[in-house]
């Protein structure tokens, strides 16, 4: 990446790290809070494949909370779509925006988590998609599933499964593995593209710092590959590092 990328994109991050330090906020008697939080990552990966054509990424979150479980917030970041889905013109950015109610079911220690999240891609890249997603958490394990009827605006169904695990490991260095499996309707992709994922997360002097590896089955691969109208092979197994921080 160019040096002028890199400085533009640490310019971002302190920022938004300056900006974000004064919106973390609780009322007095408990029932609301607000909190941000800002990333600069080397890469964007979501659900196995870049979403920032390999180069770096700089994000950031603005999230409510009421006591009773509900919540709504935002998060952003750049992208770099070389093509869209419906031929239109590319996408340099990514908002979503989500709300949805979490808890607990009593003292079993199982927690689930509903909610609603809108994709929007600003500008005229004819993208914007909803989704409605669920998980549950137990100990060190959870599923999910996310389900649009119109994924990547194709009119076309796409249903997302996923699997984790997350573990504390000594001198407080966290494990995190997970896999996912998107299941198209035949007129997205013919077939259906798995990936997988494993890292490690420390916090230290008020950052957090990860390193994630993804990487797709060969059906993933070959969807996001030259082949399909891409410049890289965005499904390739490829190592990102993020530094964040939360408030």
């Amino acid at each position: 990446m160019k040096l002028k990328t890199i400085s533009t994109l640490c310019f971002a991050a302190s920022t938004m790290l300056l900006a974000s330090s004064a919106m973390a906020w609780e009322s007095e008697d408990g029932q609301h809070s607000t909190s941000a939080s800002v990333a600069l990552s080397s890469d964007y990966v979501w659900r196995g494949y870049s979403q920032t054509d390999e180069e770096a990424a700089i994000s950031g979150s603005f999230d409510y909370a009421h006591s009773s479980g509900f919540y709504a917030g935002t998060w952003a970041s750049n992208i770099d779509f070389d093509t869209t889905v419906n031929g239109d013109v590319d996408a340099g950015a990514e908002v979503d925006i989500y709300a949805g109610f979490g808890g607990a079911f009593g003292e079993s220690g199982i927690a689930y988590d509903l909610g609603v999240l809108r994709y929007i891609y600003p500008g005229d890249a004819g993208l914007d998609w909803n989704e409605v997603y669920g998980s549950l958490s137990y100990s060190f394990f959870s599923i999910g599933v996310a389900h649009s009827g119109n994924v990547y605006n194709s009119g076309e169904k796409g249903t997302y499964y996923s699997a984790g695990f997350d573990y504390d490991l000594p001198y407080d260095i966290s494990l995190s593995a997970g896999v996912g499996l998107y299941d198209y309707d035949d007129a997205v992709s013919t077939e259906n593209h798995t990936d997988y994922r494993i890292g490690l997360s420390k916090a230290a002097a008020g950052f957090d710092f990860n390193a994630t590896y993804y990487v797709m089955d060969s059906d993933g691969k070959d969807a996001y590959s030259t082949d399909n109208g891409w410049n890289n092979d965005l499904g390739d197994g490829r190592l990102v590092f993020t530094i964040s921080k939360s408030m």
